[in-house]
């Protein structure tokens, strides 16, 4: 394998984690820069980044098979195999149509918990509708079988649909009970040439009756859980688990403690890492951090408002906030229990490395500063940190490895 570079972790973290009663004061403050001082956190490691294989197109999602395959999403609507670390050449056959426009296309491959008995694979996507231009967030799954899928079968298709090319969310996590999480975007409601929709409280993330802006719970043939939170709520729909959300691109589970948390693009301004809670309300668009593009104008009614679950740490300039993963392995001992987030924004394309204390984030550690735009982050079973990394013109881009190298 090709080795690119080598870097020495340092302890300088991000300083924009605060206690929820400073966040409103250190919002302000930290507009134009994003700050990197803050009290040491826990010791980094020290690293390589190798090129574990070369060739793909936009890859959004990675899934690792018992066999030591790996399976590769690529965002104009196919499924790759990833074999002793090369790309086979043939697309998997039996992928279900896909919009691939603007943001949209094949987005998230999970393999179900129990994969090695039932061989059932997750995939989640932009569907299309008899109009080519409308589209929503759909899944399906499949079994995965002799290099093709075979038994799709679409189990969830969001109240979402519009003609708006982004903000899809379909990142998709299981819990260890076996259901199924996914995000369903706001589907880039209210955005207007002026900005913002100014009926902030009337668009579709606060709205019960759509799934935009929402993460949803399912059981593991799409069906709805009976204690998912707006079950019997009249004029709610059943699969919500959390709404008011923006764009969750990232959505994991913390392995130790089985929390779920999130991460959120923001707009101009205001990515977040949430914690995520049954019925719980995020707030969009009516608070955040964020500003209208291109003017920087407020629009929220304000930084926090009762009722409206405030983020474990936010982001001012945006990053371009993506996939989420928290590392448990052996490579890399000072990094367990941490959690590991992709920037994919102009000038500030990163990994970040976030230490956390239960569920409070106490320290932010940036990485590979402005040299990849990072789609999505993995652990492989092997205890290596997997990147996929996006290129925006759809050039051919790798996907990246790391790997512990003793310090010089």
């Amino acid at each position: 394998m090709k080795m690119i570079s080598k870097r020495t972790i340092a302890t300088a973290l991000d300083s924009s984690v605060r206690p929820v009663a400073a966040l409103c004061a250190a919002a302000i403050l930290s507009i134009g820069t994003v700050a990197e001082a803050q009290p040491p956190g826990p010791p980094g490691e020290t690293f390589e980044v190798v090129t574990f294989v070369e060739g793909l197109r936009n890859p959004w999602s990675m899934a690792f098979l018992p066999n030591g395959d790996m399976l590769v999403t690529e965002r104009g609507g196919q499924l790759r195999i990833v074999r002793d670390g090369k790309l086979l050449p043939d697309p998997v056959p039996g992928v279900p149509p896909v919009r691939a426009l603007g943001q949209g296309g094949l987005q998230d491959v999970v393999l179900h918990p129990d994969f090695e008995s039932n061989r059932l694979i997750y995939l989640s996507y932009a569907k299309p509708g008899e109009d080519p231009m409308q589209g929503t967030t759909a899944l399906s799954r499949a079994r995965f079988e002799n290099d093709r899928l075979v038994d799709v079968e679409e189990i969830f298709e969001a109240e979402a649909w519009n003609d708006r090319p982004g903000h899809f969310g379909a990142r998709i996590a299981f819990d260890d009970e076996g259901h199924l999480f996914m995000s369903v975007g706001d589907r880039m409601a209210g955005l207007t040439q002026q900005g913002m929709d100014p009926d902030l409280e009337g668009h579709p993330s606060q709205d019960l009756s759509s799934h935009q802006g929402s993460i949803v719970r399912l059981n593991d043939d799409g069906s709805v859980p009976e204690d998912n939170p707006f079950v019997g709520r009249e004029g709610a729909l059943p699969e919500i688990w959390s709404y008011g959300h923006r764009n969750p691109q990232g959505l994991a589970f913390h392995p130790e403690t089985g929390v779920l948390w999130s991460t959120e693009h923001g707009p101009q301004g205001g990515d977040e890492l949430n914690v995520i809670r049954k019925g719980a309300n995020y707030g969009w668009p009516v608070i955040g951090y964020g500003a209208n593009y291109g003017s920087g104008t407020n629009f929220h009614r304000g930084r926090e408002m009762q009722g409206m679950e405030q983020p474990a740490a936010f982001w001012v300039p945006s990053i371009g906030i993506s996939g989420l993963a928290f590392y448990q392995g052996d490579q890399f001992p000072n990094w367990r229990g941490n959690a590991f987030l992709g920037g994919m924004s102009g000038n500030y394309q990163r990994l970040v490395r976030v230490s956390l204390n239960g569920e409070t984030v106490i320290g932010r550690e940036p990485l590979l500063v402005g040299e990849y735009r990072i789609r999505d982050v993995r652990v492989g079973p092997d205890g290596y940190v997997y990147l996929a990394i996006d290129n925006i013109f759809g050039q051919p881009s790798p996907i990246l490895r790391l790997e512990p190298t003793d310090e010089e």
